[in-house]
């Protein structure tokens, strides 16, 4: 019943059994036969129908937490106790300065630790990669913290908090943040983004109403627009252009700095695993390098 439970799962998460079948790749009447098995075992409805439609009743409502709680029982089951015996698979979400400034150096003080792991990387912006490790998809993500309360099922710990500044062409004449951003084109950190979020509070707090620019979602692309010209940006001093030399100028807000908090997301019953609490060892570890 595990297949059905997951495939179960699924359903309540993309709310149709076609949605369900696209994501899992299984026909929306191999999906059906599924629920049918389930619903058989369990003696129950879990979902009323009508025509076309399915929609979770009271029964399928109270049964997605506790099929939540037996697939990770069940995923638990599989785990061995010690990191020696560990082969498998670890998915790991992350967004993108993390995965080009972070994670590398993560990865390797894992595999050196655990060589039976096998890191799958999952790319992401952070309000997927929450659904992700919501749903089970993925096994931990470090992303950046939402400005909304997480489901009680997961946990977010702090890793990294992240000072916004101001960048701009190396030749832009002024060293006032407020008078650039007035006066300059403005390439913007998407404003769906969680960190995007946080600009635009910025700008409203101050009351600041910078000429349109470019608008994007990838901090490195932002820093290439301004090293080019096109603007100037407000990004978190995070990624692969702090490596080197700047090429940008890097202007500080000063006492009006905002941050955002970089978070280590997993679902709150598997955090006791060996294989997770690795991870967050060698990502500590690899932020006291940083630093």
């Amino acid at each position: 019943m595990i297949r059905e439970l997951k495939t179960f799962l699924v359903i309540a998460r993309c709310g149709s059994f076609a949605a369900a079948g696209n994501s899992i790749g299984l026909t929306q009447s191999a999906v059906s036969a599924q629920i049918k098995n389930l619903e058989a075992a369990l003696g129950l409805r879990l979902f009323d129908r009508t025509g076309r439609s399915a929609h979770l009743n009271a029964a399928g409502q109270r049964a997605v937490p506790l099929a939540e709680q037996i697939i990770e029982t069940f995923t638990l089951m599989g785990q061995p106790e010690s990191l020696d015996d560990y082969r498998g698979e670890l998915r790991i979400g992350a967004i993108g300065t993390v995965q080009t400034g972070l994670l590398p150096a993560v990865l390797l003080r894992l595999l050196d630790q655990a060589p039976g792991v096998a890191p799958k990387l999952v790319p992401g912006v952070s309000l997927n990669l929450l659904a992700q490790v919501d749903a089970g998809e993925i096994d931990l993500a470090v992303m950046i913290r939402p400005p909304f309360a997480l489901p009680k099922e997961l946990h977010a710990e702090r890793v990294q908090r992240e000072p916004f500044v101001l960048i701009a062409p190396l030749d832009t004449v002024g060293d006032d943040p407020f008078v650039l951003l007035s006066e300059q084109p403005f390439v913007r950190y998407d404003r769906t983004s969680f960190g995007g979020r946080q600009v635009t509070q910025f700008l409203r707090k101050h009351r600041l109403d910078p000429r349109p620019g470019l608008e994007l979602d990838e901090l490195d692309a932002i820093v290439k627009m301004v090293e080019s010209g096109l603007g100037v940006a407000l990004v978190p001093r995070a990624g692969l252009w702090l490596e080197g030399p700047p090429r940008v100028r890097v202007l500080s807000l000063g006492s009006h700095t905002f941050h955002r908090e970089l978070v280590l997301v997993r679902r709150h019953g598997v955090r006791q695993l060996p294989v997770q609490q690795l991870f967050r060892r060698c990502l500590g570890e690899a932020l006291g390098e940083q630093r």
